[in-house]
């Protein structure tokens, strides 16, 4: 006990920051990791949203474009919208992290 105790506090003193920077810097990486992930899920979301809606807009012959095919044109740019957006919050995540 007489070696535990004096060893015990000044561990504590060491380990509580320690604990601290380790939070921080894994809050950061965290930070980092969600700017990846929202960089990686536009694969996805384009292959599986946005190329079916492609494929029809690049099937449709001129001559036979109407509204059906205006509608689809709308519906594409708001999909095209969300696949920004992901791209936009990725780069505002990695600003962030890199300026703090």
């Amino acid at each position: 006990m007489t070696e535990w105790k004096p060893s015990y506090k000044r561990g504590f003193a060491m380990q509580a920051p320690l604990a601290i920077i380790g939070f921080l810097l894994r809050l950061l990486a965290w930070w980092q990791s969600l700017g990846a992930l929202l960089l990686i899920a536009n694969w996805p979301y384009t292959l599986l949203v946005i190329v079916p809606v492609n494929r029809k807009l690049m099937a449709t012959e001129l001559s036979s474009a109407g509204r059906e095919t205006r509608n689809l044109i709308e519906h594409w740019a708001r999909l095209h919208a969300v696949r920004t957006a992901l791209g936009f919050a990725a780069t505002l995540i990695f600003l962030w992290a890199a300026v703090s």
